[in-house]
């Protein structure tokens, strides 16, 4: 089964249970729960970072949050591929109503998932690192993310960093909000 990523508040669950969530890229108020992952941990703290408009490497020290590792088991119905584009699903805050109605249009036609590139991410920014006498970067990879939409009682998940904050590294790979 897939691994997947999600940066969640140290104080909540690692899923959304209910409508309560706020609005976000893929689904309007009361739209929700929509479950939001990123295919690498690197890209789930960049999706943090973004939204939360985090630049400085001042700020880093006093971020405390849970990295979760999600398996999605492989027979998930879907994921649907948002048909809008590429400047729409990476853009900014002006971007999110048509990718709010086009996620609507596919949950009605019957998605319950959608995988994008991550609006997070540059492009290659999913690269991760190497050893190679010390850290290295690794060859270009694009992100991506997966929207579960409604409650996952079902997911399993690991808590793979209690009380963690991202690396310096991640600043110069998150693209701007």
């Amino acid at each position: 089964m897939p691994l997947w990523f999600r940066n969640a508040d140290r104080r909540w669950p690692f899923l959304w249970e209910d409508a309560s969530q706020p609005p976000a890229r893929w689904h309007g108020p009361r739209e929700g729960p929509a479950q939001y992952l990123a295919d690498t941990p690197d890209g789930a703290w960049a999706e943090f970072l973004r939204h939360e408009e985090i630049t400085d490497p001042a700020d880093l020290p006093g971020i405390r949050r849970h990295v979760w590792a999600i398996e999605v088991p492989s027979d998930e119905s879907g994921p649907e591929i948002p048909d809008l584009p590429r400047d729409v699903l990476l853009g900014g805050l002006d971007s999110y109503p048509e990718c709010q109605r086009e996620a609507r249009r596919l949950r009605t036609d019957g998605a319950t998932s959608l995988e994008a590139p991550s609006a997070a991410l540059p492009e290659g920014g999913a690269r991760g690192e190497l050893t190679r006498a010390g850290l290295i970067e690794a060859d270009e990879r694009d992100g991506r993310v997966r929207v579960l939409y409604g409650p996952r009682p079902d997911l399993r998940g690991w808590l793979c960093a209690g009380q963690g904050q991202p690396s310096e590294r991640l600043l110069s790979l998150v693209r701007p909000l």
